[in-house]
């Protein structure tokens, strides 16, 4: 099954119209059955509605001006404002609707930019203490280096050097009657 594929878009505006269509006619049963709600409410956009109707129309047939426009009867302006009325508030309810949806997206996105921007930052000061941490390790090993130069040099004796074999040297030959050297070996 492809769910890609299915009209959502259509599905959500008919769902939105089902939903604010109780409303829309509660709305109108007021407006037609209240004196002041008809007279205030209802009937000045809907004489504002047929002026800019019968205006576009000229216009657009090219019939020039129009020198009197015709009010609507009683009936007529009642009826054209409740239906506007109703329309305004489906048109009102989805507006919320829409409004509400972009700002809960627009909070999500920016939960998941500062999200993003804290990991950022996180990651760098994890990069910083590595560098210092490297840095003071390389500051060790070469201390540690300068050091081991520095005890070899003073080292006569390197037990870790093999020896040399002095037996087989032609060159030091001592005679065989001296005494020992009783000289003491030096101090590390």
């Amino acid at each position: 099954m492809v769910v890609g594929a299915f009209p959502a878009a259509k599905l959500g505006t008919l769902l939105l119209k089902q939903i604010s269509k109780p409303i829309a006619n509660a709305a109108k049963v007021q407006a037609k059955n209240s004196p002041v709600f008809r007279k205030y409410i209802c009937m000045p956009p809907a004489q504002f509605y047929n002026w800019c109707e019968v205006k576009t129309k000229m216009w657009i047939l090219n019939l020039g001006k129009p020198v009197n426009i015709p009010v609507l009867n009683e009936a007529m302006a009642i009826e054209l404002g409740a239906n506007l009325l109703g329309e305004g508030i489906i048109f009102l309810i989805a507006a919320g609707i829409l409004i509400g949806e972009y700002y809960r997206s627009s909070v999500k996105e920016s939960k998941k930019e500062a999200a993003k921007k804290a990991e950022m930052e996180q990651l760098q000061r994890t990069l910083q203490e590595l560098y210092f941490t490297m840095e003071k390790q390389g500051t060790q090993i070469k201390e540690l280096t300068r050091g081991m130069y520095d005890l070899e040099s003073r080292v006569v004796q390197k037990p870790w050097l093999p020896k040399k074999d002095h037996t087989h040297d032609p060159s030091d030959k001592k005679p065989p009657s001296s005494p020992p050297s009783s000289a003491a070996p030096p101090i590390l």
